[in-house]
């Protein structure tokens, strides 16, 4: 009975492959990644937002993710590989793009202390952008969050720290805390040693942090400084839990995780041994990138959902 059974099996298969050589099935509907611009008293700043090709007016999820210098969304998008995850993932992502005339670097003015205020300066333009889109496409209020790399991170902790009724947790980068710097010194100096953070009030927004140890453009202490103002009056500094891993052939790193008594997520502090100023896990096709550390775009959107409340 058994050259029978593999000739049907045989049989079957070849049919299939003849069916589907004849009717293929169609492919996935690519996304759209579209320019748009937004303007308020502070100024005007384009942006590039990116539709998954599976968003046919259901409500989904949106992440803002802020470029470093230098850098453009074209550019970080690449790099960060966030795109294509936002496909997996199925949610928008929109990337705000900081103009030259604002900073001949293209740099997020996080140092400026105009910039440290609600309602002022980039943090408006940033939370008015996220605001745009939610008003132009279905999102889930309580899914939109915050990244960003260097100058995007210490500005995605502004952003954060200022507008917790739009945003519901944060992704930093190599970044610096809130309000770390008041001037282009002081900014150059915590870049260079790292600043002692003033506290939030309330303790901020759910925080994800990752950090190479080797970093010699924003020392690796601000990233410490990152999570120890997100976890200020919250007593569980104690209470973290550690564990390490490895990339195959690539970084090792140690991360640390803390929780609230009923286990819910208040921060990750990834710090990644062996890197240095660039995203961990991204494409080499990008710039500023590192592709042989954990994925930091995956495990930013696998925080962030962790931290949904209904």
């Amino acid at each position: 009975m058994k050259p029978d059974h593999d000739l049907f099996e045989h049989l079957r298969n070849a049919t299939r492959q003849f069916l589907a050589a004849l009717f293929p099935l169609p492919a996935p509907k690519p996304g759209h990644f579209l320019q748009g611009e937004f303007a308020n008293h502070a100024g005007a700043r384009s942006y590039k937002l990116y539709v998954p090709g599976c968003y046919r007016g259901q409500s989904l999820p949106l992440v803002v993710m802020l470029h470093g210098c230098t850098q453009d969304p074209d550019d970080f998008a690449t790099g960060t590989r966030m795109n294509a995850l936002a496909e997996e993932t199925r949610c928008f992502v929109v990337y705000p793009a900081q103009s030259a005339d604002a900073n001949q670097h293209r740099c997020w003015n996080w140092f400026n202390a105009l910039d440290q205020q609600r309602g002022q300066g980039e943090p408006s333009i940033i939370a008015g952008i996220a605001s745009e889109v939610m008003s132009r496409y279905n999102i889930r209020r309580n899914e939109v969050y915050v990244a960003g790399l260097s100058a995007g991170g210490a500005m995605a902790a502004i952003v954060g720290a200022l507008y917790p009724d739009l945003f519901c947790a944060v992704g930093v980068h190599s970044g610096l805390p809130f309000a770390s710097a008041r001037d282009l010194p002081s900014a150059l100096s915590a870049m260079r040693r790292g600043m002692q953070a003033e506290p939030i009030a309330g303790g901020g927004l759910p925080i994800i942090v990752f950090h190479g140890d080797q970093d010699s453009t924003v020392h690796p202490r601000n990233g410490e400084q990152v999570m120890i103002q997100k976890l200020h009056g919250h007593g569980v500094l104690e209470n973290a839990a550690i564990d390490t891993g490895s990339v195959p052939d690539g970084h090792h790193y140690t991360r640390t995780i803390h929780r609230r008594s009923n286990g819910k997520p208040l921060g990750e502090h990834w710090l990644v041994h062996g890197a240095g100023h660039a995203w961990s896990g991204g494409s080499a096709d990008g710039s500023y990138t590192d592709a042989k550390g954990p994925d930091a775009s995956r495990e930013m959107l696998r925080f962030f959902k962790t931290c949904v409340t209904p």
